[in-house]
């Protein structure tokens, strides 16, 4: 009786070593698009150095003596905040040759200011009905969100930032009014500088 041979060989297996060799690849592809999605010129030092300058408002606190006088201490802070945080980003992404208007640091400055632009909305609402009270919970409530927001196109722990804030700030509207310059030291200040501690330890500066 004739053998029967079959018309095509069968092909052997793929050396384990070529699998490895794919896999490794793919995971290598993968990492660089996640890295190509994200903005990851947040600075980690900017980060410590607005945290200071929350602690330092939280210590001032004491010797104001109007609800003006109060809201002009944490706006000024606000702005030299802003102001140290553009220019260290600015500073990181040209040390990382990273362009500045990204996709990604696009996205994140669209996710980043509606909740912002709320905030000095309401402040505005807020103080001219005499509730500057509110004011703590509702600046960490919101300027959590958009830690939460715009962190979602940036460096990972950036939403955990932003979540911790939200919740200072929900903590900071049912707390009695005396407590809100402490939460907001906490959250501004103590948050800033550990989460800056690890940004710039884990993404560099």
């Amino acid at each position: 009786m004739p053998t029967v041979r079959p018309l095509r060989a069968v092909p052997p297996d793929e050396p384990p070593a070529l699998h490895a060799r794919a896999i490794d690849n793919l995971r290598f592809i993968r990492e660089t698009m996640e890295r190509a999605g994200a903005f990851t010129a947040v600075s980690g030092r900017g980060m410590i150095a607005v945290g200071a300058l929350g602690v330092t408002a939280a210590l001032l606190t004491s010797a104001v003596r109007t609800p003006l006088e109060w809201l002009a201490l944490w706006l000024a802070t606000a702005a030299v905040a802003f102001a140290v945080s553009a220019i260290t980003m600015l500073r990181k992404a040209r040390e990382a040759q990273a362009p500045l208007l990204s996709g990604p640091a696009r996205k994140l400055l669209l996710s980043f200011a509606p909740p912002m632009a709320a905030g000095a909305l309401l402040t505005a609402v807020l103080y001219a009905h005499g509730l500057t009270a509110l004011l703590p919970g509702v600046w960490l409530m919101l300027y959590g969100t958009a830690v939460v927001t715009g962190g979602a196109f940036s460096v990972r722990i950036l939403p955990a930032l932003g979540l911790m804030l939200m919740l200072l700030g929900a903590v900071a509207l049912v707390a009695p009014a005396g407590w809100g310059d402490w939460i907001m030291g906490l959250g501004f200040g103590g948050a800033h500088v550990a989460f800056g501690l690890l940004i710039a330890r884990r993404y560099g500066g």
